[in-house]
C-alpha cells in the first residue's frame, strides 16, 4: 500500500484533482528523460517532463508474491529527445524506469508509483511499445556458476587470461562500403582470417557511433576477391560512413576444442566437456 504525502492526500481528498503521470528514464549511458501525459512540461528533481510527447501506458499489473508486476508504455517517436537510432543501438535497453502521480499545479504533491527497467522494446515506424518491468524480474535472472559444457568465462576476463588487446587478437579497422545498418565491408584487417572476428566485439572509434561496442554475428573473409564483410547483431548508431574506425576482438565459440587450437588456453577453460550430454541421460538398455 503507498503512504501518500499529507499534501497529496488532502489534494485528492478534494474531489477536484488536478493529476498527471510523469514518467522518468534513466538510459544506460546516464543520460535522465522525463515525459508526461500532462499538456504543459512539468519539471521535477532537476528533470524536465516533456508534454504532447505521444506517451499511453496500459493498467498497471499488480501481483502477489515475487512475480513480476509489468504494464505497457506506447508512444510516437515525437520528442526530440526520443530518436528512432537511440532506441535501436541499445541506449534503452534496461533503461531504469520512474513512474509517478504528480499534482501538475504542484509538482511537490507527487508520490513514486513504480520503479523497474524497460523490458521488451517493439518498434514499428516511427511508433513503438515498451514493456516496464517490476525490479522483481531481477530476481528471476541466474546467479552464480552453472554446470555446463561450454566455457562460461568471458574471452580476456581475469579468470580466462587471454589478451585480448594483444595484435593477434585485436584489429584496427575502418569502413570500406556501407552494405545495411548491420553490415559493411572494411579495410585493414587483411592479416585474419576468415571467420576469426566472429562472436567478437566490435568497438566504434569514430563517428556517430563512436564508444558503441556491439557483437559481431560473422566475419567474412571472400577468397576469390578478399573483400572482408562484417555482420552484426544489432544495428549501430547511424549515419555510418566510410572511413570511419574500428576496433574488433577476435571470438570464441566457448568450446574446448576453440580455446585449445585459436587460444591455446585450455589451463583456463571454464567449461565442463566432459559432462553427460541429453543422449547419455536418456540412453538406456539395448537388444541385441
Amino acid at each position: 500500500m503507498k503512504t501518500l504525502p499529507p499534501a497529496l492526500a488532502a489534494h485528492i481528498a478534494t474531489g477536484a484533482t488536478s493529476l498527471c503521470w510523469c514518467w522518468r528514464l534513466t538510459r544506460r549511458d546516464g543520460a535522465r528523460q522525463g515525459f508526461t501525459d500532462h499538456d504543459r512540461p512539468v519539471t521535477f528533481d532537476a528533470t524536465i517532463f516533456e508534454a504532447a510527447t505521444g506517451f499511453t501506458a496500459s493498467e498497471v499489473k499488480d501481483t502477489i508474491g515475487l512475480n513480476v508486476d509489468n504494464l505497457e508504455v506506447t508512444s510516437a517517436l515525437s520528442s526530440d529527445h526520443l530518436v528512432e537510432a537511440d532506441l535501436a543501438s541499445g541506449y534503452y535497453d534496461d533503461a531504469a524506469v520512474e513512474l509517478f502521480r504528480v499534482n501538475w499545479a504542484d509538482p511537490a504533491q507527487r508520490v513514486l508509483m513504480r520503479a523497474g527497467s524497460l523490458g521488451e522494446v517493439r518498434r514499428s515506424g516511427i511508433a513503438f511499445a515498451a514493456e516496464v518491468r517490476g525490479l522483481a524480474h531481477y530476481l528471476q535472472q541466474p546467479k552464480g556458476r552453472l554446470y555446463q559444457f561450454t566455457c562460461d568465462a568471458d574471452l580476456g576476463d581475469a579468470r580466462c587470461g587471454i589478451d585480448r588487446t594483444a595484435p593477434v587478437y585485436a584489429g584496427h579497422g575502418s569502413i570500406a562500403t556501407i552494405t545495411s545498418a548491420r553490415g559493411f565491408t572494411a579495410s585493414g584487417l587483411s592479416a585474419y582470417l576468415d571467420g576469426w572476428f566472429t562472436r567478437g566485439l566490435l568497438t566504434f572509434t569514430s563517428g556517430a557511433a563512436n564508444g558503441q561496442a556491439i557483437e559481431v554475428k560473422a566475419h567474412a573473409v571472400s577468397a576469390a576477391t578478399g573483400v572482408i564483410a562484417f555482420e552484426l547483431w544489432s544495428p549501430a548508431r547511424l549515419p555510418l560512413a566510410a572511413g570511419q574506425t574500428f576496433t574488433v576482438t577476435a571470438g570464441c565459440d566457448k568450446t574446448l576444442s576453440t580455446c585449445a587450437a585459436k587460444f591455446a588456453n585450455t589451463i583456463n577453460h571454464r567449461g565442463f566437456p566432459h559432462i553427460p550430454g541429453n543422449d547419455f541421460i536418456i540412453s538406456g538398455p539395448t537388444s541385441r
